[in-house]
C-alpha cells in the first residue's frame, strides 16, 4: 500500500509514475487479457499415499535378477519335545536337527514414460523435480496395491491392474489357516515359498467386531509383542467403523483420550494402527486387518539402482522422461504376522 501512496505523490508532482506491484496482482485493470504476463508459481503435485508396508518392513538392496530367502526350521535343542534332555556336560551328538528351507523370487519391474513440452519446463519453476517426485510416489502407490492385492501366479484377468505375473506377491494371496502358520515348500520354483499364514475368522464377515480385534491380538505369538515394528494395518474405512462401535450404553468402545497419540483407534492393545488404503474392507473372503512385527514379517528387496532418464528429440517440442524401478517382496517370517478373515 505504501508503494501506491508513493506513486500517487510522485504522479501529482512529476505527472507520471510506474510501480512494480508483485504483491498486488488482483488490482482492477491489472493488465490481464490486454498484454499482461502470466507468472507461474512453483509446480507441485497433490500428495499421494505412499506404501505403508515399506515404511514398516525390512528393506534390503540387491544387485541380482532374483533374490533367495533362507529360513532355519529345525530345533537344535529339541525344545518342548520331551524326547531328549539338552542339559548336562555330555556332548549331545544326536540332539535336534538343523533343517532349513529356501525360496526364490524374481525382481519385478515397474516403469513409466512421460512426455513433457519443453516450453512448459522453461515457464514453470521446479517442473522437472515435481514430475520426478510424483512418479516416485506413483510407483509407491502401485507397489502398495501389488504388495497386498496381487496374485503373481495368475496370468489371466484376476489382478490385471496390480501386475498379475509381472507384479509382486500379494499378502492376500498367501494361504491361510485358523490352526497354525507354516513355511511353504523349499525350492527355486515360483510355487515355492508360498507360506501359510495364521488367520482368525470374523464373527460376521460383513463387519469387524471388537472381539475379532482382541482375538487377533491374542493370536500373534508373544515373542513378537515387544517388537518395535509390531503394528496393525487396516483400511481407513475399517478404522472409521471401529470408531463407531458402541456398547450397550451407546458409549464408544474405543475412546479418544485427547492426547496426540491417544486418539480413538490410534493404538489397540498397545500396538499402533497404521492406515493402509490398499487393504480390503470387511466382506466375505476379504482380509480387512493385519497385525504383524513388520520388520520380520515382510522383506522388500530393491535393485540398488532406480533408472531415471530424460530423452530428447523424441518429438518436436517435447522431451520424454523414462523412469524404471525393480523390486520384489515376500513374507519372510510367517509366524510374525496374523490376519483377520471374513469367512
Amino acid at each position: 500500500m505504501s508503494l501506491i501512496l508513493d506513486a500517487v505523490k510522485k504522479t501529482l508532482k512529476e505527472g507520471e509514475a510506474t510501480v512494480n506491484l508483485a504483491e498486488a496482482s488482483t488490482l482492477t485493470a491489472s493488465g490481464s487479457g490486454v498484454g499482461g504476463r502470466v507468472i507461474y508459481d512453483d509446480a507441485f503435485a497433490a500428495l499421494r499415499y505412499a506404501n505403508p508396508i515399506r515404511m514398516m518392513s525390512r528393506v534390503i538392496t540387491t544387485i541380482g535378477s532374483d533374490e533367495a530367502f533362507v529360513v532355519k526350521t529345525g530345533n537344535a535343542t529339541v525344545i518342548q519335545s520331551g524326547s531328549t534332555n539338552p542339559w548336562g556336560y555330555g556332548i549331545k551328538n544326536n540332539v535336534g536337527n538343523y533343517d532349513a528351507s529356501f525360496w526364490q523370487i524374481s525382481l519385478k519391474c515397474i516403469n513409466a514414460v512421460v512426455p513433457i513440452r519443453t516450453a512448459v519446463m522453461s515457464d514453470i519453476d521446479g517442473f522437472e523435480e515435481t514430475i520426478v517426485e510424483d512418479i516416485a510416489l506413483e510407483f509407491a502407490q502401485q507397489e502398495g496395491l501389488s504388495m497386498v492385492l496381487n496374485n503373481d501366479l495368475s496370468s489371466g484377468t484376476a489382478t490385471p491392474q496390480t501386475g498379475s505375473t509381472d507384479g509382486l506377491r500379494g499378502l492376500n494371496f498367501y494361504a491361510g489357516s485358523t490352526s497354525a502358520a507354516s513355511f511353504g515348500t523349499s525350492g527355486s520354483a515360483d510355487t515355492n515359498g508360498r507360506h501359510t499364514m495364521l488367520q482368525v475368522a470374523q464373527a460376521s464377515a460383513a463387519s469387524v467386531a471388537y472381539n475379532d480385534i482382541m482375538n487377533l491380538a491374542s493370536a500373534l505369538p508373544s515373542q513378537y509383542w515387544n517388537n518395535p515394528s509390531t503394528a496393525w494395518m487396516m483400511h481407513p474405512t475399517t478404522i472409521k467403523n471401529l470408531r463407531e462401535l458402541r456398547d450397550d450404553q451407546q458409549l464408544p468402545l474405543f475412546l479418544d483420550i485427547g492426547e496426540v497419540d491417544g486418539y480413538a483407534v490410534g493404538h489397540i492393545a498397545g500396538f499402533p494402527v497404521i492406515p493402509n488404503p490398499y487393504m480390503d474392507i470387511a466382506g466375505s473372503g476379504k482380509f480387512p486387518v493385519y497385525l504383524a512385527a513388520w520388520n520380520r514379517f515382510v522383506t522388500i528387496a530393491d535393485n540398488e539402482e532406480m533408472k531415471l532418464q530424460m530423452l530428447e528429440q523424441t518429438a518436436p517440442g517435447f522431451v520424454t522422461l523414462y523412469a524404471e524401478k525393480r523390486t520384489c517382496s515376500t513374507i519372510r517370517d510367517v509366524f510374525a504376522g496374523v490376519r483377520l478373515y471374513g469367512a
